[in-house]
């Protein structure tokens, strides 16, 4: 059992770590006052070559493996959470094309992806269909030879920058093979995008997709009819691999940040980090923090070689975003009203993160995941 990364990875890390706090992390605070990208940030992504991350090397992508993707991100989002989420779109859905989609195809979307050209967005949530994925309503009406998308998709991370989506529609029957996946163009005639509000992660423009009768061809179907929600679901068993590095990346940050305050600050004669009701909380938060970092590197291990990563990432999916949360809080209690103003370092840290325990899977949702794995769909919830 080796628990180090390869030099690559090494490099790839601190390549990552520098952009981050170089073109990232001084933006941040800005990039949530104005629920924005600051400009020139998706360019600046594009060329530091997070957009290409999994995208195969024969379409102008790096062709890395998923832990080195889990390893950008956790740096990218110690910087600032909310620029990951087209970063972990184009890793997710550049891998699901890379698997579904024929040649032409593959020419014809994954360069742009890499490049940033192209930026995409997970268009599956609906009003009335979250956890329950496999129920979603839209239909794709037959229209020649090809098909008519009309509906709503909502909170969809990126809405607000996407240029393409990759969209799950009922061509068929009830339940999860009855749904379909298209790759379409989202920024033109046929679809209406509206901005949501959040309580975090403000910049990384969630919102809605209304379509109106978007026309979509043969040659926009990914993989074959009726296959879609299974190349999603084998996406997941990577992405919430990924999504609980980002909050481990977040977690880490507010510790570091509560123990620099710590050193510094200095009560009744000496450094409050010499009192232990100071220092032993954040010490155990960043032993979970720990444990949950190689649960997730466990995953992304088994999926680059061909093992099912589904346990140890949906494990992963549920705990690393909630010790993340209680990391960040215990940050925030140990820098007091520091912490506690959003002038301080981690209030917007806390705000962000909390997202976490929704995108991708809820808890409830990766346990059950867990459950029918461990157990057998017959005998699990």
């Amino acid at each position: 059992m080796n628990f180090g990364f390869t030099a690559e990875q090494e490099d790839l890390g601190k390549r990552v770590a520098a952009f981050a706090e170089e073109r990232v992390a001084p933006h941040r605070r800005e990039n949530d006052r104005r629920g924005a990208y600051h400009p020139g940030l998706i360019e600046d992504m594009a060329e530091a070559g997070l957009f290409a991350l999994r995208v195969p090397e024969q379409y102008g992508g790096l062709g890395l493996d998923a832990v080195s993707s889990g390893i950008a991100l956790e740096r990218l989002a110690a910087a600032d959470l909310s620029v990951c989420f087209p970063v972990l779109n184009a890793a997710l859905i550049g891998g699901v094309l890379a698997s579904s989609g024929t040649p032409e195809q593959l020419e014809r979307w994954l360069p742009p992806i890499a490049r940033g050209e192209a930026l995409v967005a997970l268009a599956l949530t609906e009003p009335g269909h979250g956890t329950d994925a496999a129920g979603i309503g839209m239909r794709a009406e037959p229209d020649g030879d090809g098909w008519l998308l009309s509906g709503e998709k909502t909170s969809i991370m990126v809405t607000a920058y996407a240029t393409h989506a990759l969209v799950f529609a009922r061509t068929g029957g009830e339940g999860a093979h009855g749904i379909s996946a298209f790759y379409a163009r989202i920024d033109g005639d046929g679809v209406r995008k509206e901005r949501l509000t959040d309580l975090g992660c403000r910049s990384g423009g969630r919102g809605r997709l209304l379509f109106d009768r978007l026309r979509v061809g043969p040659e926009d179907l990914v993989g074959v009819p009726g296959g879609g929600f299974t190349a999603v679901m084998r996406g997941f068993g990577v992405s919430r691999a990924l999504i609980a590095l980002m909050a481990i990346g977040v977690g880490d940050a507010a510790l570091a940040e509560a123990y620099a305050h710590a050193s510094g600050r200095t009560a009744f004669g000496q450094p409050i980090s010499r009192f232990q009701s100071v220092v032993f909380p954040l010490v155990e938060h960043t032993t979970l923090l720990h444990a949950a970092r190689l649960v997730c590197h466990e995953a992304l291990w088994r999926a680059d070689r061909g093992e099912d990563p589904r346990i140890p990432s949906n494990m992963a999916k549920w705990w690393a975003p909630k010790a993340a949360v209680e990391a960040v809080h215990q940050s925030l209690l140990t820098m007091g009203h520091q912490g506690w103003s959003e002038d301080g370092p981690v209030a917007q840290r806390l705000r962000d993160v909390i997202g976490l325990q929704l995108a991708d899977g809820t808890a409830a949702a990766t346990k059950l995941t867990v459950a029918r794995l461990l157990l057998g769909k017959e005998f699990a919830p």
